[in-house]
């Protein structure tokens, strides 16, 4: 993108404002995982470490906080997901990473980790990986397919900035 996506304003809101917003609506405790966009208590991350260390970073800061649950992300480039679709996550009967696909893409920063699966990517990220995907490749996950979320959120719910095409697209503030 070339520049600080928490930073972009959708209907007068920064992105960063926004996503701690959805969170807070649906879980306790919320942590920012980077350099401290948002008013959520922020655990500094490398952002070079790519986001599957992201995740497992969060998950340790939780566990301090005496969190040993499932952890739910949301990448601050998704404008559009809503405290229903998050709740829909949460809420999840599955024990296992819940992980909704839209597009036939599953949708790994907007998604549910099992305990088990944070402990996989800590051992992933000590191997050198970096990718979401290498994670979801090795957990078990259930996905919520496109016609169960979209029952509680809009079509565009899932998508993302991660072009300056992407913010002209979808009317993005790029101030």
């Amino acid at each position: 993108m070339g520049r600080d996506k928490a930073e972009l304003v959708v209907a007068g809101e920064r992105l960063a404002d926004r996503a701690a917003r959805v969170l807070m609506a649906v879980c306790d405790p919320v942590l920012e995982v980077g350099p401290g966009r948002s008013e959520l208590d922020v655990v500094a991350d490398d952002p070079r470490a790519g986001p599957l260390a992201a995740v497992v970073t969060g998950a340790r800061a939780l566990h301090t906080r005496g969190h040993d649950g499932a952890v739910l992300v949301l990448g601050v480039d998704l404008p559009f997901v809503d405290a229903r679709l998050l709740g829909l996550l949460v809420h999840h009967p599955a024990v296992e990473t819940v992980v909704p696909v839209a597009g036939g893409m599953r949708q790994s920063c907007c998604a549910r980790y099992a305990p088990d699966a944070v402990a996989v990517a800590a051992d992933l990220v000590d191997r050198g990986e970096r990718a979401m995907h290498a994670l979801l490749s090795v957990v078990p996950v259930v996905e919520v397919a496109e016609g169960e979320w979209r029952a509680v959120a809009p079509a565009d719910a899932l998508a993302d900035l991660d072009t300056p095409e992407d913010v002209i697209r979808h009317g993005v503030d790029d101030r």
